[in-house]
């Protein structure tokens, strides 16, 4: 696997346009199912997982022209399933939001019992296969694999789930917009990318309110048209260089930001002692910030960052702020209610010197400032993980090595070319 070789200690100087959102794009090609009309999609990254959709719509018939310089894909599903039965990507969570649309478009999902997209812990697929049972898919398991299957039109359904799960809201609402009737889910995730798919299925004629709230209710109709939409920028790359910014002492500008997302994560940039200005679509920081920890008016508690589903902080992004927070002085808890393997990677940032204790496996304490070193560490199959690693290191002067760090490919093109623009010295080794 690709390593990254880091010379660290340079201050990162320059302005940045994020690419799109991964958590968007991904099921948004999905939902790009539910019509045999042409769908254009702009702002779509170069990644890893983007290529197994697209290879797998290519081997089941679809025609698919990708401008990857552009960011754009033009997609017509026509003849998808006339070119035979593919099996659907491997490696990548995001298969499961397949099962919608393949069940309406072919009545049947095959699938393989061990889909997985990264080690965050138990990522279980009932949920998924709960809302197909409502709308009248049968399963049909074996040892190694599940069969979904429906022979008759879905019917639309009223669900309220168990957790704000992301991929399976979006689930349901491929699901819901071609079912018959009207279909109401509550406890419904509502992220910006839960909000992008809404939009972009609107956008081609279906019937969805309440989106980005936690009820969503749907009207579903005949058929969808054609129609163009525009993936959101990424909220994860954003953060990555505003702290990368911070932790060097640089000056970095952030444009085509959706800011109407960041009041809370601001606020949590300020718990750290980072000022975060908001110019419209640009997020901006400065050197000299104080980078020290905000102390609650309640003295015998511990400042803290609680990540669990929007609106809260967002989970994806606690690494991150991790990694800003050992640059910090002061304590402050992390608490990442949704994965119960989410700090698994702590270890590997002690070899750099921060002083993190473990309290549990949902919550750890960082003490801040400490003395930091390089180091030779080992990402794990965590994308923000692997890149909060390299953020932390690219402040420490001397040579540091990330191994292991090509997860960090699967949602985020061109990262060391963009980190290089900015003035930091590293490449893929």
């Amino acid at each position: 696997m690709p390593n990254l070789l880091i010379q660290g200690g340079q201050p990162l100087n320059g302005t940045i346009r994020p690419h799109g959102n991964k958590n968007a794009a991904l099921p948004t090609l999905c939902a790009s199912l539910l019509t045999d009309e042409l769908v254009v999609l702009d702002n779509i990254p170069h990644i890893t997982d983007v290529e197994k959709l697209v290879s797998y719509f290519k081997d089941m018939g679809s025609k698919v022209y990708w401008d990857k310089g552009a960011k754009r894909i033009e997609l017509s599903h026509r003849d998808f399933g006339k070119a035979g039965n593919a099996a659907l990507p491997v490696g990548m969570r995001s298969s499961v939001l397949l099962f919608a649309p393949l069940l309406h478009r072919i009545g049947q999902v095959p699938l393989a019992v061990n889909a997985k997209g990264c080690a965050l812990g138990v990522r279980e697929l009932d949920p998924h296969i709960e809302i197909m049972h409502h709308f009248g898919a049968e399963m049909i398991q074996s040892a190694s694999a599940i069969d979904l299957k429906i022979a008759k039109p879905m019917q639309g359904c009223r669900h309220w789930a168990d957790y704000m799960s992301v991929t399976a809201t979006e689930n349901f609402v491929m699901a819901a917009v071609l079912a018959k009737g009207n279909s109401i889910l509550l406890n419904a995730a509502s992220e910006p990318h839960v909000q992008d798919v809404c939009r972009f299925l609107v956008q081609l004629g279906a019937k969805i309110s309440g989106i980005g709230t936690s009820r969503i209710e749907i009207e579903g109709v005949d058929s969808l048209s054609s129609g163009a939409f525009q993936i959101s920028s990424d909220f994860h790359e954003v953060v990555t260089f505003l702290a990368l910014g911070a932790m060097t002492d640089g000056h970095v500008e952030v444009h085509d930001v959706q800011t109407e997302h960041f009041d809370l994560i601001i606020r949590s940039f300020a718990k750290l002692g980072v000022s975060v200005e908001n110019d419209g679509e640009t997020l901006s920081v400065f050197p000299g910030q104080t980078r020290v920890i905000q102390k609650p008016l309640t003295s015998n508690i511990l400042p803290k960052i609680e990540a669990a589903p929007w609106p809260y902080f967002p989970v994806d992004l606690l690494p991150l702020m991790i990694a800003l927070s050992v640059r910090a002085q002061g304590e402050v808890q992390f608490w990442n209610k949704v994965y119960e393997n989410g700090f698994s990677w702590i270890p590997e940032l002690t070899k750099f010197g921060a002083h993190v204790v473990t309290s549990d496996p949902h919550r750890i304490v960082v003490f801040g400032n400490r003395p930091l070193r390089p180091a030779t560490v080992e990402a794990p199959y965590i994308i923000r993980a692997a890149v909060a690693l390299y953020m932390v290191a690219a402040t420490i002067e001397g040579e540091s090595r990330v191994i292991h760090a090509d997860p960090i490919r699967r949602a985020h093109p061109g990262f060391v070319e963009n980190l290089q623009r900015l003035g930091a010295v590293v490449h893929w080794d």
